[in-house]
């Protein structure tokens, strides 16, 4: 059995409606993620980007709280995204990789593509100017 080595724990607080990413990371910055809210509740995406997968193209999701205590593990090769269904939410995440802006990587949220079921009012989704212009899952950057 092999043990997963974490190197950078993360921590964001948002407040309803606003979603991040979904964002990946290329090559050798490339990051497997451990996920869960601290306080609050979140949906949580990962979708497979590696390109020999089976499931390449394909989406999970799940709700996380605080009450729950529910975590979630991302492997390298999936891209992130999660939106804050509850007031406000604390965030944690630990990766397994440094983050690198030159290997930062995302697909828009609302792709057709993918069809992701986000389980909220899409007028409260609220996006960094970052994710308003990502591109399209055909064309994002590959690994």
């Amino acid at each position: 059995m092999t043990t997963q080595s974490w190197v950078q724990d993360n921590e964001s607080q948002s407040t309803k409606g606003v979603l991040r990413g979904l964002h990946y990371q290329r090559g050798d910055m490339a990051q497997a993620k451990l996920v869960r809210a601290i306080t609050g509740e979140i949906y949580d995406i990962a979708v497979d980007l590696r390109p020999d997968s089976e499931s390449y193209g394909k989406w999970f999701g799940i709700t996380l709280t605080a009450e729950n205590k529910k975590q979630l593990y991302i492997p390298r090769g999936f891209a992130h995204g999660f939106v804050v269904l509850s007031e406000e939410a604390v965030f944690a995440y630990k990766c397994d990789n440094y983050y690198s802006k030159e290997d930062e990587g995302g697909i828009i949220y609302n792709d057709p593509t993918l069809n992701i079921q986000w389980p909220i009012n899409t007028s409260l989704i609220q996006l960094s100017e970052k994710d308003k212009v990502l591109p399209v899952f055909g064309n994002h950057k590959s690994f």
